[in-house]
């Protein structure tokens, strides 16, 4: 059973396809922008095209925000950089890409950066964005004391030797 996020935010993302400069890839993504107001229109919608470069709207995302993520997101937005991430995995048909997912919980973004083919873009967070989380965090952020576990202390009786049956003789 998946716990519901305390807030939603959508937002767009604009990829552009570039050519490649290698002959191993015909061309190469890369994540251009995150919107806070998506005009509404269909995922991959062709915005401009030029010299081989293709800008398109990539589609919506929600950023989901939960309480449980509240130290990550915290840590993100006190960075001297805030930051959003953006994945693109590929996919069938034409452009030969998805939007899989937007978070700014640098924790998440980490599990995508190792796996198999996803693309995973950094962007700087919006203002306006980076202004929601922190109000976000302010709510519902509980600092959690670090304690150092200690290990029992060993009993020596308990380390001597065992009983045999000899031991009643």
């Amino acid at each position: 059973m998946s716990v519901p996020p305390l807030a939603s935010i959508v937002v767009g993302v604009l990829a552009e396809r570039r050519p490649a400069v290698t002959r191993w890839v015909d061309h190469v993504w890369a994540v251009t922008d995150v919107l806070l107001d998506p005009p509404d229109m269909a995922p991959w919608t062709v915005l401009h095209e030029q010299d081989g470069t293709t800008r398109f709207f990539a589609g919506t995302a929600e950023l989901d925000l939960f309480r449980t993520e509240t130290d990550n997101l915290k840590h993100n937005t006190e960075a001297p950089d805030p930051r959003i991430w953006v994945v693109l995995r590929p996919g069938e048909g034409e452009p030969g890409m998805l939007l899989q997912r937007v978070t700014v919980d640098p924790g998440e973004a980490h599990l995508f950066a190792d796996v198999g083919n996803d693309h995973l873009e950094s962007l700087p967070m919006p203002a306006p964005l980076l202004e929601a989380i922190r109000a976000f965090v302010a709510r519902h952020h509980e600092e959690r004391q670090f304690f150092k576990r200690k290990r029992d202390r060993a009993d020596p009786e308990a380390l001597g030797r065992r009983m045999t049956d000899f031991d009643d003789e």
